[in-house]
């Protein structure tokens, strides 16, 4: 496992400029990244807001003398964080650092107000993707094709589809160790995250709605058929929902809106940060995928600024296909997600004809065929990953 992480050297580029906030799931290595990043720096000073004689170093201003990088860690627990830490930027920018990590929670109180706002840039940390497993980092050009290996990686891509992402499991490589990680991480994400974050009366059925989620992987997200099941009204539903996305329990794929009379605006799909939690093959996989297209559409919007959105396409007729990245609103490339099969899927044709789409794939878990059919490239799941990031 490569030492250095994939944001490693935007981050640094950036600290030389302004501050820099890192958030992410829990256990997703942030603070692990942030140690590695002081540890090469001349001088350094790691913070952790836990620690009852950082927090006495922090509050008087004991910094290290000359240029230094300050490492922050979960800082955000502290009520008045933002005024605090805007004072000591705007004090000794000229010849300290700053890198502020924390809890998803960080992400959340860093949109309450715009006092930061051109002092800072932003990162979302994600799991390990099957480049960083192979030492592999590219920045893709919008609106070109994607580039690929000629090698297959089907090791690496079956060990993402059981372990997960996450360093310690994926490092691991343990089914048991595996289970109790999952079973650890879900435990302090309700204990802590959503209880720190959120005031949750019942948190009972937050976490029946957790059990609920990964049977719903890859089909529409109706709300109104979870508050059914949980016998609940729709604003709580809404607001749940809502809580497990902020704290990157989930994220959603949105439909894209086009002008076509037979587009339809509908529910979004939801998929899971741990995508391990998903029991059906084809469900977990798809979620596989759509992680990656995440971690691609925000590598390049934290780092180069481009306006780059993940949705999924879908009509009247129900004709679907998976995924579409967009950048300024314009169709880049589609992906259909497949768990076997060599056929090109026709609904692909059909929405690169109409939305006039450069570049589709149908991307496929197991398959020894690669080949280009009108304009549609299909090829295995380990060697699309590769032209990602």
């Amino acid at each position: 496992m490569q030492e250095k992480r994939y944001i490693q050297v935007p981050i640094l580029e950036d600290l030389q400029k302004k501050m820099v906030f890192l958030a992410g799931p829990r256990q997703v290595g942030k603070t692990t990244l942030a140690k590695s990043i002081a540890a090469k720096q001349a001088a350094s000073a790691y913070y952790s807001w836990d620690q009852r004689e950082d927090r006495l170093s922090l509050l008087k201003g004991q910094w290290p003398p000359g240029k230094a990088l300050l490492v922050f860690d979960e800082l955000h627990k502290y009520r008045k964080w933002k005024q605090w830490i805007k004072g000591e930027y705007d004090k000794y920018h000229d010849r300290l650092s700053f890198l502020v990590t924390g809890s998803a929670r960080l992400d959340v109180y860093r949109r309450g107000g715009d006092s930061l706002q051109g002092r800072y840039h932003h990162y979302r940390l994600h799991p390990f993707s099957l480049n960083e497993l192979i030492h592999s980092l590219k920045t893709p050009t919008p609106f070109q094709a994607l580039s690929f290996s000629s090698k297959g990686y089907r090791d690496e891509l079956e060990m993402l589809l059981q372990y997960s992402g996450f360093p310690e499991p994926v490092l691991a490589q343990s089914p048991k160790e595996h289970r109790r990680w999952q079973k650890e991480r879900l435990e302090r994400f309700f204990r802590e995250d959503v209880r720190d974050l959120e005031n949750v009366r019942d948190l009972s059925h937050l976490q029946l709605l957790a059990d609920l989620l990964p049977q719903r992987i890859g089909s529409l997200l109706s709300l109104n058929s979870l508050r059914e099941d949980l016998e609940v009204s729709h604003k709580a539903i809404s607001h749940w929902i809502d809580i497990f996305e902020r704290l990157y329990f989930i994220f959603r794929v949105r439909p894209y809106a086009t002008q076509l009379a037979r587009s339809l605006k509908k529910e979004p799909k939801a998929y899971l940060w741990d995508w391990t939690l998903v029991a059906d093959k084809g469900a977990r996989f798809e979620n596989l995928i759509a992680s990656h297209l995440l971690k691609f559409c925000h590598y390049l919007e934290d780092t180069e600024g481009y306006p780059i959105q993940l949705h999924y396409l879908r009509d009247l007729a129900k004709r679907e296909v998976d995924f579409l990245v967009t950048v300024h609103k314009k169709p880049w490339f589609a992906v259909e997600a497949k768990l076997s099969g060599d056929k090109i899927d026709p609904t692909l044709h059909y929405f690169k004809e109409r939305l006039h789409i450069p570049f589709l794939y149908q991307v496929v878990c197991h398959t020894e065929r690669e080949f280009v059919e009108e304009g549609v490239h299909l090829l295995s799941a380990d060697k699309f990953l590769t032209g990602l990031v």
